[in-house]
């Protein structure tokens, strides 16, 4: 067992890190306060040859896997939660046509998303359907007009990198909108200048800003043979089941973000003839929340390191899942003793503490909420997947 990362991984969180401490963290409050997509930042990514690191080689990537891609969301995310969103979007959508696309769709529409000349986004929730996927009611008819085409009617929402997307992965049913049978469950490749897709409304968030979340409308959209998807719900869940450790990674990145924050300011600020940190009450909460920080770091990492290897069907859901609910959880947890270890300070503006604490809390809902994932990991447990004899 070697807990130590390859020389290639090692290199690649160094250059990242200095990319976020020069780049990142100087913009961090007004890519907040203004809401404004970072371009500048996206072009540091594109420069630095981070858009396609979970992308092979032979499409364009850097080949660096889930556990690269989960490194350098960890380096970003210590200033902005909003960047590591920006990666995580070169792989959320990218993964159905990784595990079930066809070798032209991956030729098409995976060397734009590791150039950055493109951007995609990944279309599954709904306004009656988030953590219901069974429940979508988007709906692919076959289309009379084109052998093996469909025709794309429905509405999706909180749709993260919506405004910007060149293309969208799209789930819809191909039989009746009330049947909840898996089979009927398509995926599909849609161009965004495709006619009929519309995107009617911007969400306003209460953290996260500066990647837009929308809703993307398809009225009659025509989508050709060549851009259906072979996968019906199996391919959502294992596409989610992979990112698990990715979104953790954004957990541990903010989650160490706030806290280095919060621990340089109780050991410069004055109270009672000594420093904050003098005292053994913020200590042992320091001792604590670096310790979970630690934990969520080795059940993400293990986590990664199983997704590298398509070990991500349903027998490793338990694992897979305890990374993000935990990472998250974390992430909620130590944005809100940061909050508190700085007083009335860290509530104000003059402070990031308030921003790590708005933003910490969408980590528990995106792409599967912490109470589906425990339902996830005991549903494994109770069916043996994860067992101990």
């Amino acid at each position: 067992m070697d807990f130590e990362l390859t020389e290639e991984l090692q290199g690649l969180q160094q250059s990242v890190r200095r990319l976020a401490q020069e780049k990142i963290k100087p913009r961090a409050r007004e890519i907040d306060t203004t809401s404004e997509y970072p371009q500048d930042i996206f072009d540091e990514f594109k420069k630095a040859d981070l858009l396609g690191l979970c992308i092979p080689e032979e499409y364009g990537g850097s080949g660096a896997g889930i556990m690269g891609l989960a490194l350098a969301i960890e380096e970003v995310t210590k200033y902005s939660n909003v960047l590591g969103l920006m990666l995580l979007l070169t792989r959320l959508p990218t993964g159905p046509i990784m595990i079930a696309g066809t070798e032209d769709q991956k030729q098409r529409y995976l060397p734009g998303i590791a150039r950055g000349t493109h951007r995609a986004s990944f279309c599954l929730s709904e306004p009656g359907a988030g953590s219901d996927v069974a429940g979508m009611q988007t709906r692919a008819t076959e289309d009379p007009s084109a052998p093996g085409g469909y025709i794309i009617n429905g509405t999706k929402c909180w749709i993260s990198g919506g405004m910007q997307a060149d293309w969208f992965i799209v789930f819809a049913k191909t039989g009746d909108p009330s049947s909840r049978l898996h089979s009927n469950i398509r995926g599909f490749i849609v161009d965004a200048t495709t006619p009929g897709v519309s995107r009617p409304r911007v969400d306003k968030k209460m953290g996260v800003k500066g990647i837009d979340t929308a809703d993307i409308q398809f009225d009659d959209v025509h989508v050709a043979a060549n851009n259906v998807i072979d996968g019906s719900f199996s391919l959502i869940m294992q596409s989610l089941n992979a990112m698990r450790p990715i979104v953790a990674a954004r957990g541990i990145g903010l989650a160490e973000g706030a806290l280095m924050y919060a621990t340089e300011y109780v050991k410069a600020r004055p109270a009672f003839a000594k420093t904050i940190a003098e005292f053994q009450g913020i200590q042992w909460e320091i001792a604590k929340c670096a310790t979970e920080i630690e934990a969520a770091r080795l059940l993400t990492y293990r986590a990664a390191w199983l997704a590298d290897q398509g070990k991500f069907s349903k027998e490793y859901v338990p694992m897979l899942s305890m990374c993000k609910y935990y990472a998250s959880e974390v992430a909620v947890k130590a944005s809100g003793l940061a909050l508190q270890m700085l007083g009335a300070a860290g509530y104000m503006e003059d402070h990031l503490t308030e921003l790590y604490y708005r933003d910490a809390r969408q980590l528990t809902i995106v792409e599967g909420t912490s109470q589906v994932q425990l339902g996830l990991i005991a549903k494994g447990v109770l069916g043996h997947d994860l067992w101990w004899d």
